[in-house]
Parts: structure tokens; C-alpha cells; sequence
């Protein structure tokens, strides 16, 4: 099992419990293919670096996970495509 780091970006337009949903709907996303949530960092609403779809803020989420070298690849499959997320970034962690 290799330890890897999903950072997720969400759009600031979105309430606290449709920001909640998309955060389990990724953890979901994780161990339906196999690996093990162990941190959420909730980093919270910060000013993002440049406009990303006209917004100037987002929400910023990482998540470390355990899991096989196919998890990550099936995780970004999926998060690409929810509409929530604006940015993403999954990172094999060092040992």
C-alpha cells in the first residue's frame, strides 16, 4: 500500500452541506476502489492564486489515503468530472 495526498478545490459558491456531500462523495470514491481514508485537512475558504470560472475563492480540502497504485488513477477518473471541483491534485507521498 503507498500513502498518497488528494488535494480538492471546490467552488465558493457552494452551501456547507453540498460542500460536505462532494467531500464523501470523493472519500466514497476512494474506498470503492480499494483504498483507506486516514486525514481529512479541512483548510477552509482561501483566496485562490488566480481566477478560476470567474471566482476569486474556493474551498480547499486535502485528503490522505493508503491504497494500490490502480486508486489513485479510478480516484481522478472521477473526480474530473463532478461538477463541484474546480482543481485537483492527488500525490504519492514519500515514505
Amino acid at each position: 500500500m503507498n500513502k498518497y495526498e488528494l488535494a480538492v478545490v471546490l467552488s465558493a459558491k457552494l452551501e456547507d452541506e453540498e460542500r460536505a456531500a462532494a467531500i464523501e462523495k470523493v472519500k466514497g470514491y476512494i474506498t470503492r476502489f480499494g483504498g483507506t481514508v486516514t486525514n481529512v485537512d479541512e483548510w477552509g475558504k482561501k483566496k485562490l492564486a488566480y481566477e478560476i470560472q470567474k471566482m476569486r475563492e474556493a474551498f480547499y480540502y486535502f485528503i490522505q489515503f493508503d491504497g494500490d497504485s490502480v486508486c489513485p488513477n479510478e480516484v481522478e477518473a472521477h473526480v474530473r468530472i463532478m461538477e463541484p471541483v474546480i482543481r485537483y491534485l492527488c500525490v504519492r507521498q514519500e515514505a
